[in-house]
């Protein structure tokens, strides 16, 4: 019996402290095999790590100058072995080049790698292992600097895991591209996409056209507007924002990426996407049409490179050989997207192209650039990489299709047998909203939330193993129009990267939400020692209200990213640290009250509170006739300005109702006679979109629907707008007898850019 019961709690010590052990195990992302074993590692400053060249040394210093800062000691490196506590780099050719074995004893460490790849790879996995305090900048006292005994075999899924920066809508130096190399590295990411050439900039030198710097790299300063409320700029007003990279700035950056087996594929854009090349050169376009480097959003893009001309293929390929020059990479990206072929339909040069060329349209034109451009820098030992766009009218014979209009283009390409990195705009494309607007810096106005990003899998389901086979991997996309600062760019990369690292690095089956969330909360505990500017969008509630009638009350839903998540709440003036209640069910509200609700962890608030008032006000559940009817593209519903559920920045929430140029005119049947002194309307303004605050309203009140009487005005002259904005446009007056209330709201009409304007409105609150 004594046996038994001896065997028994042995066994229940090794299950605990395998379990221990596992808890430890946070890397992101996660490793393809893990087993945890029983005992630590402890690094010291007698700790050596044994390495055979330059490269193994270099790669063995980047984590021995993190010990020199947090703890204050530095572990030695030998190219000779020692009894214990050593760190060893092992070659074994026989693995594949990314891949690595890492074997942790209580007396040593013994990484496994083909290359240097596979040693950086397990270092990284090293120092997700350490507590997080190993990425401080100062010395950090009382830690103990020991990691699990594991064994840990890892190699990544797909061999194509990329971000792409855009340095030209707005530009981003070395320093911080570098920076971004580093965290690249830290998820074990191995390609950095630079956007060099876009209409609103230059960003690469080129010797033999210096224009393109001196002109395409600067337009003019219209940072105070919002993006698309930007007006079109005068050729001959000196640009004055912007920049660009020097070509012995980007070998350097080429190097550094190197270093970190991270590969630097430049994109030159053709044949749209080029405003900036014609407003230094204008005899690459059609016309030889005189342009300014445009300062905002550009649509349709029908300045762009002419097809016709043959001086415009010597200048890409002079543009080409300098590029090749730089970059080592593979790949040269030629972009090839959302070309409007509306002067090649009529210019004598693109005409008599495609006459000699037997070309039928505009799309086998822009077949025919590709393919040529093609030719040339497959020439020169590099292959070709286009958007999606670049099918229409044939695809070039060894080019690699970047899917991002969903993955029907990646489909599509594999089918004829290209290579395809997946990049569909859901969930890839990094520059839309991670969280509720409301609570967001200006973004596209489209979400891909954390969760989403982590359910990503480049191989769609309907491919068969010979097109999956031609799938590289994926890549997350970030498009700076509303990315001024490199914390803009940091906010909207972290932590929605580190999902996607795991997405391309790790076994599918191997992979869980649930799991992951667990992991992410130490790797954010690391991006505040490093300074990243991160977002918490994933820790916020989000609300889903509804109006029922007929009981005259709201239910209010509130959702959580994290699976299980504790979300508590508050009605009232209560404290959410103190008084919030666990929410199970949805909140039924019949008075006005405000809600606030948060993430819970450890019985304490995380994350930002989310804060909702909501109003019952006299004009509530009642009827709405329009004398103006609303646009057919945002109609909300028959009570929508009265069931007292306000609208969000996001205007295609279903709670708003719009007007296009016409004014609004409404009028609220309250049925029964009430004294009223306040009529309030919301309303939103995003100039971007083409969304504008009314220029006046005015209200009016009736005991019997006939005569009117206006019992208030308030006019609100255009302003330039650089943020969306929500706003209550008040109206405080005698307190007056109404059974009808009627609400004139007087539209824009045009912006100052000469389009259409709207008007939106959530609500009209009547007290």
């Amino acid at each position: 019996m004594r046996i038994i019961k001896t065997t028994i709690a042995l066994f229940l010590l090794l299950i605990t402290t395998s379990v221990v052990a596992q808890e430890e195990i946070t890397i992101i992302p996660k490793p393809a095999h893990t087993e945890v074993k029983e005992g630590k590692f402890q690094f010291s400053s007698n700790s050596t790590f044994i390495v055979k060249g330059d490269a193994q040394k270099e790669i063995a210093e980047a984590l021995i100058a993190k010990f020199q800062l947090a703890a204050g000691w530095k572990p030695q490196i030998s190219n000779k072995k020692s009894k214990n506590n050593f760190i060893e780099f092992k070659v074994d050719k026989n693995l594949n080049r990314e891949a690595y074995k890492l074997d942790v004893t209580s007396k040593n460490i013994v990484i496994t790698a083909k290359e240097n790849a596979g040693f950086i790879y397990a270092l990284e996995t090293i120092r997700q292992l350490l507590p997080t305090a190993i990425e401080s900048k100062k010395t950090v006292a009382n830690v103990n600097w020991s990691i699990p005994n594991v064994n840990i075999v890892d190699e990544p899924r797909f061999q194509w895991r990329g971000l792409m920066l855009d340095l030209s809508r707005h530009f981003f130096d070395k320093s911080y591209i570098e920076a971004t190399i580093d965290r690249l590295a830290m998820l074990k990411m191995n390609v950095l996409h630079l956007h060099l050439v876009d209409d609103q900039g230059w960003r690469i030198e080129i010797k033999k056209y210096p224009k393109l710097t001196d002109i395409g790299a600067w337009r003019v300063d219209q940072e105070n507007l919002i993006w698309n409320a930007r007006l079109r700029t005068n050729p001959d007003e000196k640009g004055t924002y912007g920049g660009f990279l020097t070509q012995e700035e980007l070998k350097e950056i080429v190097s550094y990426a190197q270093n970190k087996n991270i590969e630097i594929i430049p994109e030159i854009e053709m044949p749209a996407h080029v405003s900036s090349a014609i407003a230094s050169y204008p005899e690459l376009a059609c016309f030889n049409q005189r342009i300014g480097v445009p300062s905002g959003g550009v649509w349709p893009l029908t300045d762009i490179y002419c097809a016709g001309k043959e001086s415009t293929f010597e200048f890409l390929q002079n543009v080409i050989d300098e590029v090749i020059s730089i970059f080592p990479s593979k790949y040269i990206h030629i972009g090839g997207d959302e070309a409007t072929k509306t002067n090649w339909e009529i210019c004598p040069h693109c005409q008599k192209r495609m006459k000699d060329e037997g070309l039928k349209n505009v799309h086998e034109l822009q077949s025919y650039f590709v393919k040529r451009m093609e030719k040339y820098i497959n020439s020169k030992g590099k292959r070709v990489i286009g958007w999606d766009e670049i099918l229409e009218g044939g695809l070039a014979p060894d080019a690699t299709v970047m899917s991002w209009r969903g993955t029907k283009g990646g489909i599509e390409a594999a089918d004829q047998g290209h290579d395809v990195i997946m990049t569909p705009e859901n969930p890839c494309y990094f520059n839309f909203y991670q969280g509720p607007q409301n609570e967001e810096p200006l973004a596209f106005n489209a979400y891909n939330f954390l969760n989403e990003v982590y359910k990503f899998d480049p191989v769609v389901s309907s491919m068969s193993p010979k097109e999956a086979a031609h799938v590289l991997g994926g890549q997350a996309n970030l498009w700076a129009e509303y990315l001024s600062s490199p914390k803009d760019s940091e906010y909207m990369i972290f932590p929605r990267l580190a999902a996607l690292s795991e997405t391309l690095w790790s076994p599918k089956e191997n992979r869980s939400w649930n799991d992951f969330t667990l992991r992410l909360f130490p790797l954010l505990k690391r991006y505040d020692y490093l300074g990243i500017n991160y977002s918490k969008s994933a820790y916020l509630v989000t609300a889903f209200s509804s109006a029922d009638l007929a009981n005259k009350s709201i239910k209010i839903e509130l959702k959580n990213e994290f699976p299980n998540p504790d979300i508590r709440y508050v009605l009232g003036d209560k404290s959410i640290e103190v008084d919030a209640v666990k929410y199970v069910n949805p909140i039924e509200i019949k008075e006005s009250t405000i809600l606030k609700a948060s993430l819970f962890q450890d019985d304490k608030p995380v994350g930002k509170t989310f804060i909702d008032s909501i109003v019952f006000h006299k004009a509530f559940a009642n009827k709405v006739k329009y004398n103006t009817l609303y646009n057919s593209n945002y109609k909300g519903d028959d009570h929508t300005l009265v069931n007292s559920i306000r609208g969000s920045k996001n205007f295609h929430d279903g709670q708003w109702q719009a007007w296009l140029v016409d004014d609004m005119e409404v009028v609220i049947d309250l049925e029964t006679t009430k004294t009223i002194s306040q009529l309030a309307l919301g309303s939103l303004e995003n100039q971007g979109a083409g969304i504008y605050f009314p220029t006046e309203i005015k209200a009016f009140v009736s005991t019997d629907g006939v005569n009117y009487k206006e019992v208030g005005e308030l006019v609100h002259p255009f302003a330039i707008n650089s943020s969306v904005e929500l706003k209550d446009f008040k109206m405080n007056f005698k307190p007056t007898a109404a059974k009808f209330v009627k609400v004139v709201a007087t539209n824009l009409k045009k912006s100052p850019k000469g389009d259409s304007s709207f008007m939106f409105f959530d609500e009209i609150v009547v007290k």
